[in-house]
C-alpha cells in the first residue's frame, strides 16, 4: 500500500494495493455492516483524540494494519490511549474487527480504536501537526521491482508527513522481512536524519522484536518461511 503521484515521490495522490480478497464469512460481514460504521474515522474534518474518543489522550496511528493483530494488541495494552488504524484491504478490516469485538468471547471488546477502510495517508493528512505519539508501518508491501519503488510507503513524501504529525519525541516504528525494502527504507531514513533519531545502540535493537510490539500474521509467516525480520524505531527530533 502506498500513495504518490506517479513520478513525484513527495506528493501524495494515488493508493496502490488490492481492496478485497475472498468472500467474507457471515460473522465478518456482520461486523463490517454493524461495528465498522460505529468506529469508522469521520470522512471529513480534523482527526483529533477529542473528536474520536471524547477526551485528550496519546494518539497512535497504524498505516496498513493487515489483519489487525498488532493494532488490537497495542490498544489492549494501552487502554487509556487512542488508536487509529487504516487498511484498504476489506478482508483485513474484517479480521481486525473480529479482534476488536473480542474474538468471539475470548476477551472483552477493545473500545479505544477507530478504523479507516481506505487510504491511510488521506487520514494522516487530517491529523493536526504534532498530535501523534506513535506511528506504525509494519510489513508493508515491498513492491520489490525497481520500477515500482515509488509505490512504497517508505518514501520521502510519507516520511515527511509522518514527521509532521508526530510530536517531538514521538516514535515511528517500522518492521520488514524483505531485504530490498530494508535497504530502501534505510536509504530514505538517512535522508531525513534532521527529522528522526534512530533508536539503536547494538544489533539486537533491530534484530530482536522489542517488548510491547505484538507479532503480526505477516511476521509469523515470515518466520515460518525462515526469513530474518528487522525492527526499527526512530524518535522524532525535538523542534
Amino acid at each position: 500500500m502506498t500513495a504518490h503521484k506517479d513520478g513525484d515521490p513527495t506528493t501524495i495522490k494515488r493508493l496502490y494495493g488490492r481492496a478485497k480478497g475472498k468472500p467474507l464469512r457471515a460473522g465478518q460481514q456482520g461486523l463490517v455492516d454493524k461495528l465498522l460504521p460505529q468506529i469508522a474515522v469521520p470522512e471529513e474534518g480534523p482527526i483529533t483524540a477529542e473528536r474520536l474518543f471524547g477526551r485528550a489522550c496519546p494518539l497512535h496511528f497504524e498505516i496498513g494494519f493487515g489483519g489487525g493483530e498488532h493494532l488490537a494488541g497495542r490498544a489492549d495494552m494501552l487502554p487509556d490511549h487512542g488508536f487509529i488504524g487504516a487498511e484498504p484491504f476489506l478482508n483485513g478490516v474484517a479480521q481486525a474487527l473480529t479482534h476488536l469485538d473480542g474474538d468471539r468471547g475470548k476477551h472483552p471488546p477493545i473500545r479505544n480504536v477507530r478504523i479507516q477502510h481506505g487510504d491511510a495517508l488521506e487520514v494522516l493528512e487530517r491529523v493536526p501537526d504534532g498530535a501523534l505519539s506513535f506511528v506504525y508501518l509494519l510489513h508493508p508491501d515491498p513492491w520489490p521491482k525497481a520500477r515500482h519503488a515509488k509505490r512504497r510507503m517508505m518514501n520521502d513524501g510519507p516520511v515527511k508527513l509522518i514527521a509532521a504529525k508526530l510530536k517531538p519525541g514521538g516514535e515511528f516504528r517500522f518492521g520488514t522481512d524483505h531485504p530490498v525494502y530494508l535497504r530502501h527504507a534505510l536509504m530514505v531514513m538517512r535522508r531525513h536524519r534532521d527529522l528522526f533519531d534512530w533508536l539503536c545502540e547494538k544489533p539486537d535493537d533491530f534484530q530482536q522484536r522489542p517488548g510491547g510490539w505484538p507479532e503480526t500474521r505477516y511476521e509469523a509467516k515470515a518466520r515460518r518461511l525462515g526469513h530474518e525480520v528487522w525492527y526499527f524505531r526512530w524518535k522524532r527530533t525535538e523542534a
